[in-house]
């Protein structure tokens, strides 16, 4: 049974069109070359925000030791092996197969143990999954119900847990700088990627999560830098932006 049919929130379209970057997924001048740039950002705002949730210390070697985290759309695994590095105990879905198969071919090279599975969010729910942290990085834009999506992902974080998005917001700043820029004139993604009324808003997000029971804490901006060539957290959300959003612990 193809447990793609189960997800409501899913776009089998944009399930298709990641999956057939399987192969170059891990080239770091392939198509997810952007992602690629941008991944040591997230890895180091969605690591604070665990740290501030958990009461870890951020910079120590492992500060995620013993945490359950889930990637939700995890692709070939490239957030699930720097948050396995900081010690998560990582469960990692896709629903797409051929990027599940390569992210554990590459795992197992870096000798990495992540939990990977070809599964949806809703699988997991109805399984009655429960992390301390769970991760939906650069998928929201890609959903075709924002709210119903959310809400599987607020319900797989245990009480007194953490979820944590990144996305892009719906701005002509963004609409400029990610489709036609990264997209058309850069050829940085391959044209196609992102669609602007699939964008989503920080106002919007945070309804969805404080619909799914989860209190937002923190809104962040993600911004590239070109004289630096790297990307960093900013107090400017106009283009991509992370969201935290605590589910609060049983009274």
């Amino acid at each position: 049974m193809d447990d793609r049919a189960h997800a409501p929130s899913l776009d089998k379209d944009e399930v298709a069109r990641f999956e057939a970057l399987a192969a170059r997924w891990w080239d770091p001048e392939g198509p997810m070359k952007p992602l690629h740039r941008f991944n040591p950002a997230r890895v180091a705002i969605f690591r604070d925000a665990i740290a501030a949730r958990f009461h870890r210390d951020a910079r120590a070697m492992r500060p995620l030791e013993g945490l359950r985290l889930l990637d939700v759309g995890c692709g070939a695994g490239v957030l699930a092996e720097p948050l396995a590095r900081l010690g998560a105990e990582v469960t990692a879905i896709d629903p797409a197969p051929d990027l599940i198969a390569a992210a554990r071919a590459h795992a197992a090279a870096q000798d990495l143990q992540i939990d990977y599975r070809s599964a949806t969010a809703e699988t997991l729910a109805a399984e009655g999954a429960s992390f301390d942290v769970v991760v939906a990085s650069e998928v929201v834009e890609h959903v075709t119900n924002v709210e119903a999506f959310v809400a599987v992902v607020a319900s797989l974080a245990r009480p007194g847990g953490l979820a944590l998005f990144s996305t892009i917001n719906r701005t002509l700043a963004a609409h400029a700088l990610v489709i036609i820029g990264a997209e058309y004139v850069l050829r940085w993604l391959p044209r196609g990627t992102h669609a602007y009324e699939k964008f989503v808003t920080p106002e919007e997000l945070g309804r969805a999560c404080r619909l799914a029971g989860l209190e937002v804490s923190d809104v962040r901006g993600v911004k590239f830098n070109p004289l630096r060539n790297l990307w960093a957290a900013s107090d400017d959300v106009a283009v991509n932006y992370t969201l935290a959003a605590a589910r609060p612990d049983v009274a």
